[in-house]
C-alpha cells in the first residue's frame, strides 16, 4: 500500500499568476519546499478546463481571435509548460526528488510525465484514468487520488482503483470559490473508519491545527495557503508537529 509523506503541498497556480515569471516563481517555490523536505507535490490550476470540455488538442491550431491562440494566454498550455519544468526540478539529476501530482488532467499529467493525477467528483472517472495509464507502456505505475466531501462519499471512494482518499474540507478554507460543507475533526475520524486506504485531508490546514488532523487518522495533510509566505520555514515546521 502507498505510503503517504506527513505533508502533501499544493501549489496553485493562480497563487502566482500576476508574478512577472509565474512559472520560475513556482518553481523558486517548489525548490525551497524540496530543500525543507517535501517529498511529493501537486500542481493545480483552477482556470484550466476539465478534459473532455476543452475545443481540440493542444496542439490544434486556432483562429488568432480565439482564446487557445499561440499569441495569447492560453491556461491549458500554461498550466503544461508549468507542470513539465516542475517535472525537471522534481526528477533531480541522479534520482527523484519528489514526487509531482497533477490536478484534475489525466492528459497533461502523462504530457508531462507526472506521477499521478489527483481527481475530483466531476472529473474523469477513476476507472478511465487507471485505463489510459495501464495503457501506456512506460514502465511507470502512475497514482491516482480522489477527493470526497462527506463520509458518503468516502465510503464509495473506498471502492475505486484509486490510490488514496483525500477529504475535507476539515476547516473553512478560502482556496475554493464554492466549498464544500466542513467536516471538521469528527469527519476525520469517521473518513479513517470508513476506509483503510491512505487518507489525505484537506482545507483550512494550518501548522496550527495540524496535529489533531494527524491524530483523527489522517496520513497526510494537505496544505496551500500556509505555506506560500515562507515555504522552507512553513514546511520544516510542519514536519516537525506532524512528527
Amino acid at each position: 500500500m502507498l505510503k503517504l509523506p506527513p505533508l502533501y503541498p499544493i501549489i496553485d497556480f493562480t497563487c502566482f499568476a500576476t508574478k512577472a515569471d509565474p512559472v520560475a516563481a513556482i518553481l523558486h517555490y517548489a525548490e525551497e519546499m524540496i530543500m525543507a523536505g517535501a517529498t511529493l507535490i501537486q500542481l493545480r490550476d483552477k482556470s484550466v478546463a476539465p478534459a473532455g470540455n476543452q475545443p481540440g488538442p493542444l496542439n490544434q491550431e486556432r483562429p488568432a481571435n480565439q482564446p487557445g491562440h499561440p499569441n495569447q494566454e492560453n491556461p491549458t498550455r500554461r498550466f503544461l509548460s508549468c507542470a513539465r519544468e516542475l517535472r525537471r526540478l522534481t526528477l533531480g539529476i541522479t534520482k527523484p526528488r519528489a514526487t509531482l501530482i497533477v490536478n484534475d488532467r489525466v492528459d497533461l499529467c502523462l504530457a508531462a510525465d507526472a506521477d499521478g493525477v489527483h481527481l475530483g467528483q466531476d472529473d474523469l472517472s477513476s476507472s478511465a484514468a487507471r485505463k489510459i495509464f495501464d495503457q501506456v507502456k512506460d514502465g511507470k505505475t502512475r497514482l491516482i487520488g480522489f477527493s470526497t466531501h462527506n463520509i458518503s462519499q468516502v465510503r464509495q471512494a473506498d471502492a475505486l482503483p484509486i490510490d488514496y482518499i483525500a477529504v475535507g474540507p476539515v476547516f473553512a478554507t478560502g482556496s475554493k470559490a464554492n466549498p464544500d460543507p466542513v467536516i471538521g475533526i469528527e469527519g476525520v475520524r469517521q473518513a479513517r473508519q470508513a476506509t483503510q486506504k491512505p487518507l489525505v485531508a484537506i482545507g483550512g490546514i494550518t501548522r496550527q491545527n495540524c496535529r489533531p488532523v494527524k491524530d483523527a487518522g489522517a496520513d497526510s495533510v494537505a496544505v496551500i495557503s500556509d505555506l506560500l509566505e515562507s515555504p522552507g520555514k512553513a514546511v520544516a515546521d510542519f514536519l516537525r508537529v506532524l512528527g
